[in-house]
């Protein structure tokens, strides 16, 4: 299609031991997978990296998210370190709902964050809890973006759904949110806020492919609404924590025929643009 590759805004790159906990969940499938799910890039570091940049992706994230209060501090340190030794990383941090949020996050900003994770369902915290409201404006002011899972996807968790997404963004309307999975299951009311927000983007990671549309189609009537959304629309794989193969995500792109147009935006120039790539 005449790009120099792709660039995946949504893949996981974590300390070994975290990693290792992710997997071992999935296995368990624990109850915010609601299914089984079968690690397709079960593999150590350095062979992850190898499999990604021979896939085609030239630049990529290391979304880390803590659990509990106490661990994003730690965990912004390691992706720090990971995206001096990962020249085609990009910069990634993390925060929790804890008094020490705006403090690290600062800093992290300060150091070269590019990008950060905010994951609701995981956390189990609420987007606009007091603590993270210094948080938002930071990342607001500085035009950082967030990958924020907050949709209701694979299950739904106390704070999840786009009822939050909405309080967050009217009290932060210049907050360059990237909201994850596309918000799945509730496409429709994320795309509104798109429309209405023009600092928010949607990765489309998961969203489309078979194992997705099984419990999760997107809404056919929303592809006009899709299309004209095509310049803040990103490609995310979730990549190495994906049930299937890495080229399932491309190949789900394509059967929507949007047009090369629409996929050259998605798979490239939107995120070149946002990044500044």
């Amino acid at each position: 299609m005449g790009l120099p590759g792709l660039v995946d805004v949504h893949t996981h790159f974590m300390p070994h031991r975290v990693m290792a906990k992710v997997w071992a969940y999935f296995d368990s499938a624990g109850p915010l997978t609601g299914r089984p799910w079968p690690i397709a890039y079960r593999t150590d570091e350095r062979h992850r990296l190898a499999l990604l940049r021979d896939l085609g992706v030239r630049h990529f994230t290391s979304l880390v998210y803590p659990h509990k209060p106490g661990m994003a501090a730690w965990l912004n340190a390691w992706a720090a370190d990971f995206a001096a030794r990962t020249p085609d990383c990009l910069h990634t941090a993390t925060f929790h709902p804890e008094p020490e949020a705006p403090a690290y996050v600062a800093e992290a900003i300060d150091a070269g964050a590019r990008v950060f994770k905010a994951h609701v369902q995981v956390g189990a915290w609420d987007l606009c809890d007091p603590l993270l409201d210094p948080v938002w404006g930071l990342l607001a002011d500085a035009g950082v973006p967030v990958v924020t899972h907050c949709g209701s996807a694979p299950v739904p968790g106390a704070h999840t759904g786009p009822e939050g997404a909405a309080r967050l963004l009217a009290r932060h309307p210049g907050l360059p949110m990237i909201v994850a999975h596309m918000g799945m299951p509730d496409y429709g009311a994320f795309l509104d806020l798109a429309e209405t927000y023009p600092r928010v983007h949607l990765d489309t990671t998961m969203a489309f492919t078979r194992f997705s549309e099984e419990e999760a189609p997107f809404p056919r009537e929303r592809l006009p609404q899709l299309a004209a959304l095509g310049d803040r629309v990103l490609f995310g794989s979730d990549f190495p924590n994906i049930p299937y193969g890495y080229r399932d995500a491309l190949h789900a792109l394509e059967t929507l025929d949007l047009g090369d147009a629409w996929l050259r935006a998605v798979c490239w120039h939107n995120a070149a643009r946002l990044f500044g790539l």
